[in-house]
């Protein structure tokens, strides 16, 4: 990276990919238990689908630093764990195991066959695995193919051979699979194309006489080489290929799937070929036919079926007809090929059916959806297709078949993914007024589209909430004996007194509890054995478990102000600021230690770490006091209550907790102090468990309010519940063990304790004013919520009011019927009954007609109805394509919303009737709009945006002026500004960022006096732009279609000359450079982020935080770039992350520097997310890098850490 560059960034991914490419199914763990395992972008995760609950949960994501282009899994004969192949970007063919163990991935085999990136010759497109996994495929779109052959040596380790060439040149290749031929030699079946003759063929005749094939390339164990042993023509239209079960259970084969039609071939049987089956309805065009875009096979004790699905979301169940002997048994020869409609889920990338009897479908767009098998479809009514009444030879003709679509019988939806893909633009806005803005995001296409509400927080489960007779101060929970698995007494302090209720069917109150009742409680703790303690201010009641009750008074004239218990330790302080310790004898009865230790000033907490297992006490004792101090105490007998260490602090402590947490460092448990602060900070340091030294402290502010600390266990795992203004739950990461601080989404509480019970064994239980809420927390793995609001069509851009909490979204979708034209055609008086029944669209999608477009704006209210308000329909084949709100001076600064349309657009290749600018008026405080009037213009207005008081509209390559009319917009000024097409505008001041689409981005200056637009700066790179944002007055930061981030910076001189007071004459007459604007942007920034941005916006992300440039992709990424301010932490991640570039190098094999560089060299970014993976490093590397960079361990994780929570979650 050049260190001459003056800006750097430090690139992190929020949340990553949520788009699905591909997703395989094995039993990668090595048990008989299945998991899915799915590649998103440059992200390797792996699923656990659990059986029982029906839930499926994420296990392990990695991101491998490279594009994985395809997967396969494939199994050695005789073994029982699947091992993952992974063909990406990197030119090499890689070989993954999972290791539960240790929860990670683990790579066997790497070998290099070509040059990286995704080429057109380069093997890496197609990847087909012998189904008893002794070879397998990888090949590229054209010529090349190569065999890998997988075995195993003397020490039962997986080996790969050498690549087998079978290559043919001038060959395009659709489609590849591994056929099932039992342990004859592996057979691999392609689609291909031969297209030597068109390219000597200039008339195009030969392009018309093209035949497309069906080609087996026979790998000869033997000889150990590849040939090509049968093809075959096919239907030129053919897609895909499925696999038909070989050797003992069925006849071998494949489908071949093309445009309505699925044909099985085989080089020794019959072709046979079925209709895809049509649509019924009277919305529905009768001619348009399907084709398959994916499907799985699956393979039950003595039989198979298909589920195809095609583009609608329909699934069909394909099986075959087998010719039986004399005796019934199937004898391996086809009789006939069945088709018959199963059920309709939404479009997927992939399908997979679990054993267990589950369908994941990773969805194309939208959630990804986990259904479980009702039924297969047998015993329905459902009419089925075979292929006797069709005609094998492809180009013969035959009459449709139909179907009418009906909800969903045969699957049963029971858990969701969710997913933000594809995002098409977000924005983060403080609508609620809380302390964090949220991220407000349009996904989906279609009827699944949705306006999404993203937050930080961890999901809560809400089990009880009940108004109580006052207002607590403080709520515990108490088991009677040690051994008791769940609490027996929740025990509630109020200002005057003490109320004890009984845990089990029902909560109620008891009062034969030995505790005493007319007294504030401050501390309640299961003691020894069977013994209960309870700490009221006036002294320590200690209840045995026959009743006997002891109890230590305090001194005349003092107190207890605050106490701290374990279950054989008590400590208290007194008002006078004495502390007095105790400890429990052999008999189980309360000592007192003699000396009482007098602190310099009035101590406001105190607190014990838990006993640990083996020993007979905690050894340290934290004390806060009201001077801003922690000292740490020591307990050992030899030198009770002497002061090991002390910690100043910024303000007084108002709680503290030592507690033991799995440590990211180390690996092992390590003795935490946290700490709450009077100022709403909380601090969080290592407790030296031999010298009581308090080092590595890691600050965060929480909320205005005094931090209150609470040990909870949450999945198994100590944690700390710390409230403020809002609750927060610090856990460690279930992958990376590094910690995390989460707030819930909760109400704020005033006091926390953990609780469980038969119903609830992992909750807990808290104040809210009068209420007692228990609640229990389910996941741990993801930390942004998300809420959504349906909307009707593919949103296209939305904006928020300038004062309310709405959002108005601009929606169209192309190829669709609009709702007027599917009202016409169902009222027609020629519908037969059943045509006429309407599907839910979220589920069958929308009735699709050529060249018509449906769209809408919509009225959103994300916070208090969580609903559309409103909707208007556009007609006439209009599509709206961009949205403001625009305040008119001329209007007395009323703000108008100013929606632009495209009539009768065609997508590709790009054309248009010209387009219009539509202006409404915000009714009832935003929640209505009145249409006024809308004016006609040349081109769909890709670009609008509000500008001194006027609007600013991008129109073709044009960009213009308008002030509100009575009647229309009255255009007052117009210029050329970009060479392509506008798609995006940004402003400050009299300073215009118009972006082009292919041609970066152009900065023009608006001379009011002339009332002229001067272009004076453009980029030397042709940027396809997708966003922009400007980052300050000469700074813009923006995205492109092939996933680059970049920063541009307009040269100083030219900036100065652009804001000289005057005509701008000298900026019209200055010559131009290479047929562009006179000067040329500076790149100040340039990464490459895998996702194309959709939006980008300079924000900051939580309460306190500095900004950042905020980003999102087209798969559901959530980004962000965080500028460095000193030139010391550049140094030292820079450092960093070229260490880590070697001692843990992508696991697919890819070079991360180049992959970074994917289009442009890096330049001024630090790739954060490489930085992160350093924590889960081994500690023998961690200590290496360590040495190398002259800092601890923790330190370097700390740094790493604070990158991220000092700006977002």
């Amino acid at each position: 990276m050049a260190t001459t560059s003056s800006m750097f960034m430090y690139s992190l991914t929020l949340q990553p990919s949520s788009a699905i490419t591909q997703a395989i199914l094995g039993q990668f763990a090595g048990t008989k238990e299945q998991q899915i395992v799915t590649a998103s972008g440059s992200r390797l995760t792996i699923h656990r689908p659990d059986p029982q609950q029906g839930k499926i949960s994420t296990i392990l994501s990695q991101d491998v630093f490279g594009i994985i282009r395809t997967l396969a899994a494939f199994r050695l004969a005789g073994s029982n764990k699947d091992y993952i192949i992974i063909g990406s970007d990197s030119g090499r063919i890689t070989i993954v195991e999972y290791l539960p163990a240790k929860n990670c991935f683990n790579r066997l085999h790497l070998e290099t066959f070509g040059k990286s990136g995704i080429r057109r010759v380069i093997p890496g497109q197609y990847l087909a695995v012998d189904p008893k996994g002794r070879a397998c495929l990888i090949a590229s779109v054209e010529k090349n193919k190569l065999v890998y052959v997988l075995n195993r040596n003397a020490q039962a380790e997986l080996t790969i051979s050498s690549p087998l060439e079978a290559h043919k040149a001038q060959t395009l290749v659709f489609a590849m699979v591994g056929l099932d031929v039992g342990y004859e030699n592996p057979i691999f079946a392609a689609l291909e194309v031969d297209y030597t003759e068109c390219d000597q063929d200039p008339t195009g005749v030969a392009f018309d006489e093209l035949e497309k094939s069906l080609v087996y390339y026979e790998l000869d164990l033997g000889l150990n080489h590849v040939v090509r042993k049968w093809s075959d023509p096919v239907d030129r239209t053919a897609n895909m290929l499925f696999h038909v079960p070989g050797g003992a259970d069925g006849p071998s084969g494949v489908l071949v799937c093309g445009l309505d039609n699925i044909t099985y071939r085989h080089n020794n049987q019959d072709p046979f070929r079925v209709a895809i089956p049509r649509r019924h309805g009277a919305t529905e065009n009768p001619d348009r036919k399907r084709c398959i875009v994916s499907g799985v096979m699956h393979k039950m004790r003595g039989a198979f079926f298909f589920l195809l699905q095609s583009e609608d979301g329909d699934l069909f169940k394909v099986t075959l007809d087998m010719v039986e002997d004399e005796n019934g048994q199937p004898t391996g020869e086809v009789k006939k090929l069945k088709i018959k409609y199963f059920d309709t889920v939404p479009v997927a990338g992939s399908l997979c059916i679990l054993k267990s009897g589950f369908l994941f479908v990773a969805s194309e767009t939208g959630n990804h959806h986990f259904y479980q098998f009702e039924k297969l479809g047998d015993d329905d009514d459902e009419t089925e297709f075979a292929s006797d009444a069709f005609p094998s030879d492809p180009l013969e003709s035959y009459d449709p078949i139909y179907f009418h679509p009906r909800a969903a019988e045969n699957v049963n939806l029971v858990d969701s993914i969710n997913s933000l893909n594809p995002t098409i633009e977000s924005k983060v806005v403080n609508l609620t007024g809380k302390e964090a803005p949220q991220i407000y995001s349009i996904c989906g296409t279609g009827a699944r589209s949705t306006l999404r509400t993203l937050k930080q927080g961890l999901e809560v489960n809400d089990i009880v909430d009940s108004e109580l007779p006052g207002i607590p101060y403080a709520v515990w929970t108490v088991k009677l004996t040690r051994g008791d698995e769940y609490d027996a007494y929740i025990v509630l302090s109020f200002e005057d007194g003490t109320l004890v209720l009984s845990i089990g069917e029902n909560v109620e109150e008891v009062t034969d509890t030995g505790f005493l009742s007319s007294a504030t409680t401050l501390a309640v703790q299961q003691l020894g054995e069977d013994a209960l303690i309870q700490v009221h201010p006036k002294g320590i009641r200690h209840i045995r478990a026959d009743r006997r009750v002891n109890e230590w008074p305090v001194p005349q004239h003092r107190s207890i102000v605050a106490a701290t218990t374990n279950e054989r330790q008590v400590a208290v302080a007194l008002s006078s600021g004495e502390i007095v310790y105790f400890e429990m004898d052999s008999d189980g009865s309360l000592a007192e230690y003699d000396e009482k230790r007098e602190m310099s000033g009035a101590v406001t907490c105190l607190s014990l770490g838990e006993v640990p297992e083996g020993r007979v006490r905690s050894t340290f004792l934290a004390v806060g006091c009201d001077d801003s101090t922690v000292r740490i105490l020591s307990l050992d007998p030899d030198s009770t209550l002497e002061s090991k260490s002390v910690q100043a602090l910024t303000s007084a402590p108002t709680a503290l907790s030592i507690m033991s947490m799995v440590d990211s460092s180390s690996g092992g448990m390590t003795l935490y102090l946290h700490i709450g602060l009077y100022s709403g900070v909380y601090l969080r340091t290592v407790l030296d468990e031999i010298t009581g030294e308090l080092s590595d402290t890691r600050t965060r502010f929480l909320g205005h309010k005094d931090v209150k600390l609470f040990r909870v266990t949450v999945k198994g795992q100590t944690a700390v519940l710390a409230l403020s203004t809002r609750p927060w739950l610090g856990y460690s990461d279930p992958q990376t063990n590094a910690f995390v601080l989460t707030p819930l989404d909760y109400v704020p509480l005033q006091w926390s304790w953990n609780f469980s019970s038969e119903q609830c064994p992992e909750g807990m239980v808290g104040i809210e004013g009068k209420n007692l809420r228990i609640f229990s927390i389910e996941k741990l793995g993801t930390n942004l919520l998300q809420s959504s609001v349906p909307l009707s069509y593919t949103p296209r851009k939305f904006i928020n009011h300038p004062v309310q909490p709405l959002f108005y979204v601009v929606e169209s979708e192309y190829s669709t019927l609009s709702a007027s034209t599917k009202q016409k055609l169902l009222s027609d008086s020629t519908v037969v009954n059943g045509d006429g029944v309407v599907l839910p669209p979220q589920e069958f999608g929308y009735p699709r007609g050529q060249g018509h477009w449906a769209s809408c704006v919509q009225v959103v209210d994300p916070i208090t109805t969580k609903s559309v308000l409103q909707q208007i329909d556009f007609e006439d084949n209009e599509a709206a394509v961009s949205v403001a709100a625009v305040s008119f001076s001329s209007q007395d600064d009323e703000t108008f919303l100013v929606v632009g349309t495209g009539k009768d657009m065609v997508v590709n290749p790009r054309s248009d009737a010209g387009g219009f600018i539509h202006v409404f008026r915000f009714q009832e405080d935003g929640k209505e709009l009145e249409f006024i009037h809308k004016t006609s213009v040349d081109h769909p207005p890709l670009a609008l945006l509000p500008f001194q008081g006027r609007l600013l509209a991008g129109v073709g390559t044009q960009l213009l002026i308008y002030d509100l009319g009575m009647k229309q917009l009255l255009r007052k000024c117009q210029a050329q500004v970009v060479p392509n097409l506008l798609v995006g505008l940004q402003t400050q001041g009299s300073r215009i960022i118009a972006s082009d689409i292919q041609e970066s981005v152009t900065y023009v200056v608006y001379k009011y006096q002339d009332n002229l637009l001067i272009p004076f700066v453009d980029d030397m790179l042709a940027r396809w732009t997708t966003c922009t944002t400007m980052v300050d007055y000469e700074t813009v930061a923006g995205g492109d279609k092939f996933g680059n981030l970049w920063l541009l910076r307009c040269p100083q001189k030219a900036s100065d000359e652009a804001d000289e007071d005057g005509a701008g004459a000298h900026l019209v007459h200055e010559r131009q450079y290479l047929q562009g604007a006179p000067n040329r942007a500076n790149l100040m920034c340039h990464f490459f982020s895998q996702d194309m941005p959709t939006s980008i916006q300079k924000t900051s992300l939580v309460a306190g935080g500095r900004d950042v440039l905020f980003w999102t992709g087209l798969q559901g990424t959530i980004g962000m770039m965080v500028p460095f301010v000193g030139r010391e932490d550049v140094d030292f991640f820079q450092t960093l992350e070229q260490h880590l570039r070697s001692d843990d190098a992508p696991l697919a094999g890819r070079d991360h520097l180049i992959y970074r560089s994917y289009y442009v060299p890096v330049k001024g970014v630090i790739d954060g997310d490489l930085c992160e993976r350093y924590s889960l490093l081994s500690n023998d590397k961690k200590q290496m890098i360590a040495g190398e960079l002259d800092r601890s361990v923790r330190e370097i994780e700390r740094k790493i850490a604070e990158m991220r929570t000092r700006v977002a979650y």
